[in-house]
């Protein structure tokens, strides 16, 4: 699913910088054309969503390193 991430619209209240993403799908219309549509939204803080994108290439390049391992050991059983 792809995302589209902006600033969120400030308000006068104090508060940390907030991040709309919304959520889109690929959908057919009735001619049959592929459009993209908002699936879903959420508003939430900047630092939070750095902290969580942080931790997933963390885990994202440790995937990559088992794999990379994987594919050295399945090439040796080929020969």
């Amino acid at each position: 699913m792809a995302k589209v991430i902006k600033a969120a619209a400030e308000s006068d209240v104090v508060m940390p910088k907030q991040v709309e993403i919304q959520h889109t799908k690929v959908m057919k219309d009735a001619a049959g054309k592929d459009v993209t549509v908002v699936d879903w939204s959420d508003v939430r803080p900047v630092d939070d969503m750095i902290t969580q994108a942080e931790a997933e290439l963390v885990t994202a390049e440790a995937l990559v390193v088992s794999l990379k391992a994987d594919i050295v050991e399945y090439k040796k059983i080929k020969g």
